[in-house]
């Protein structure tokens, strides 16, 4: 039997500096039955022509242009436009190894009728497509609803390889965040809303590299607290019965915001998420001060005592080790 068609949707704006390469590691994939869709969002840079100068290169691609309207339109504007029942999804920025699509098809039609995504781990890569050391977290599957409510294991849009019923059955992707000025989790939202009624599948092995640079969306924390905040808003009003563990999602979430910031210094950005979780959520900002902040002080502490002990010893830490993207397969125990 030949392959089943799998349709790739591809949001675009303004994204002339990586689409390129995007695009090059989604027509090298060893699955070769792909329709390759590009929604150029509105974009005023050189994004459209280099899709289109793919599309000239490969008949499995075609472009579709629209008005600005933010990349949970796009995306719909995609998987809508899309002929197969099998959904990739992948950002304009990031990458894939060549074996994702063989893969995470594999693994949803393993999953059966039930199973309506299956995803992938992922690695931040920085502008040259380096990343460092990999990591393999637990991989999360069958009935996940109560796991992705507590933490975005999925991590984010590039990973999700999703049938047209969960789509359906989840409204697509929800576009009201970026009309409330909080883009963001949109794709989380999505998540969420799929885990209500279907299964998911898991191939626990990096097949993502997730571009992580100053300006991306993922970079602004005030407003992905924000929206993060309303998504579990919907979610609270669509399951009052998981309401505990939205506010634990929401606490963890918080949380991970601050250790990133404080690991980094960036005293600003803990000053705003802390005003944001006192604004909007005092229980949840109390329960942080009382019981996160003095491990995080702690640990952070420990970390600059190290670094001063080394400066004063003469002992400069090499830097770290950087591998480019893809690098193959995970440790023996994770394949």
């Amino acid at each position: 039997m030949s392959a089943p068609l799998v349709s790739v949707v591809v949001p675009a704006y303004n994204a002339a500096a990586t689409l390129d390469e995007t695009l090059r590691s989604v027509r090298g994939q060893s699955h070769a039955n792909l329709e390759i869709i590009v929604v150029d969002d509105g974009s005023t840079d050189a994004t459209f022509a280099l899709a289109q100068a793919h599309a000239d290169a490969d008949p499995r691609l075609r472009v579709i242009r629209q008005k600005n309207a933010g990349v949970a339109a796009a995306r719909n504007t995609g998987w809508r436009a899309a002929r197969s029942d099998f959904i990739a999804l992948v950002d304009s920025d990031d990458l894939w190894a060549p074996a994702l699509i063989e893969k995470q098809l594999a693994a949803l039609l393993a999953g059966g009728a039930r199973a309506g995504m299956s995803y992938c781990f992922f690695t931040r890569i920085d502008a040259q497509g380096m990343a460092p050391a990999f990591h393999y977290p637990e991989p999360c599957t069958g009935d996940v609803l109560d796991k992705i409510l507590l933490h975005n294991f999925v991590g984010c849009g590039s990973t999700m390889l999703v049938r047209r019923a969960a789509l359906l059955a989840a409204g697509g992707f929800d576009n009201s965040l970026r009309a409330a000025g909080a883009q963001g989790c949109d794709d989380y939202l999505f998540c969420c809303r799929a885990a209500e009624q279907f299964h998911y599948a898991c191939v626990p092995e990096v097949l993502v590299g997730y571009r992580d640079t100053p300006g991306g969306i993922s970079s602004s924390e005030g407003r992905m607290l924000r929206s993060w905040m309303l998504a579990a808003e919907q979610m609270m009003a669509r399951r009052p019965d998981k309401r505990a563990l939205i506010l634990q999602g929401l606490q963890n979430y918080a949380q991970w915001l601050l250790g990133m910031a404080a690991g980094h210094r960036q005293l600003g950005k803990v000053r705003l998420i802390l005003a944001l979780m006192l604004r909007h959520y005092p229980r949840i900002f109390w329960r942080i001060i009382a019981s996160y902040m003095p491990k995080l002080t702690y640990y952070l502490g420990r970390q600059w005592k190290r670094r001063v002990v080394r400066k004063l010893r003469g002992r400069v830490p090499p830097p770290p080790v950087l591998t480019r993207f893809p690098a193959g397969a995970p440790p023996p125990g994770l394949r």
